[in-house]
């Protein structure tokens, strides 16, 4: 058990990674607050976290609080802890909270801040196209990724950060969603290793934000991912990188219409990979509405043809 006296908040994969890392490192938090289990795929099946299956394979005691009560209240103010330590929890936590531990409540943050607060840091910097990316750690204040930073660290993505995409020849290019998610949890929890002890042992300070330089990204609708495959390559490359998963990128196809009268028929179609070649986009998988995963080769055999 880590001698840090210490309660980690956090639901979804990014904060199941950054656990992961604590956890290698010994740092195991008392308790851990994840999200209630909720119902998934076809079926709706009641399924927990991804932090709180996690959490059970360490039999590290864990809560699910539906909402922040005077009951929830009284489960974290009756034990004391030193930090509360927050990734990916999947909502703003009140200052009502953030007073209770002693050396207040630390969030890793998959972005440089200033820049990408809001709740999609991670894709708005694929959609973007940014250059520098990375992970901040902060002191929580009541305002959205607005509090002090304690530390940040840069990571270099080869192929699309470090200057070398040569987008005209599709070699090199943003790399896939869930792969920078895996990158930037990792590596914040890794940061976050290093970390926690300066700052339980008051050998680090935070400094105030230059807010000035502030950015801002939004959460996600699934009509956000619609292509317009008449557009740059790049940019629909970017687009469909950065939805891979959620929302995803999708394009509208039709099968024209027969000459025995049937009428043509408009195809929602998922699109799934690609790739640039001479600048333009080269779709390598699709998944039309209602069907399973097929190589856009075929796909286009079938008849079908976008709609531009």
């Amino acid at each position: 058990m880590s001698s840090i006296n210490y309660v980690f908040f956090g639901t979804g994969e990014i904060a199941q990674a950054v656990l992961e890392e604590l956890l290698s490192a010994d740092l195991v938090p008392r308790l851990v607050v994840t999200a209630p289990s909720r119902k998934q795929g076809r079926g709706l099946v009641l399924a927990p976290s991804p932090v709180a299956t996690l959490a059970a394979t360490r039999q590290i005691k864990t809560i699910k609080p539906e909402k922040f009560d005077d009951d929830f209240y009284y489960v974290l103010r009756s034990t004391f802890y030193e930090l509360f330590v927050v990734a990916d929890y999947g909502a703003i936590l009140p200052q009502q909270l953030l007073d209770i531990p002693q050396k207040g409540t630390l969030n890793m943050h998959p972005s440089l801040l200033p820049r990408l607060r809001g709740p999609s840091p991670i894709r708005s910097a694929i959609l973007t196209d940014e250059k520098r990316v990375g992970v901040s750690i902060m002191l929580l204040d009541d305002k959205m990724d607005h509090g002090p930073i304690i530390a940040q660290k840069e990571i270099p993505i080869p192929g699309w950060t470090d200057g070398r995409a040569l987008r005209s020849l599709g070699e090199v290019g943003p790399p896939h969603g869930a792969q920078l998610d895996e990158i930037l949890s990792h590596e914040g929890g890794k940061l976050l290793v290093q970390i926690l002890p300066l700052w339980a042992r008051g050998e680090i300070e935070a400094h105030p934000q230059n807010h000035d330089l502030a950015t801002y990204c939004q959460k996600f609708s699934k009509e956000d991912g619609q292509l317009d495959l008449n557009a740059d390559g790049y940019q629909n490359l970017l687009k469909i990188r950065a939805f891979e998963g959620w929302p995803g990128a999708f394009a509208y196809f039709e099968r024209p219409s027969t000459s025995s009268g049937q009428v043509a028929k408009k195809i929602r179609t998922q699109i799934l990979d690609a790739d640039l070649s001479g600048g333009k986009l080269v779709i390598k998988t699709v998944k039309p509405e209602g069907k399973t995963e097929i190589s856009y080769e075929e796909f286009l055999r079938s008849g079908v043809r976008p709609i531009r």
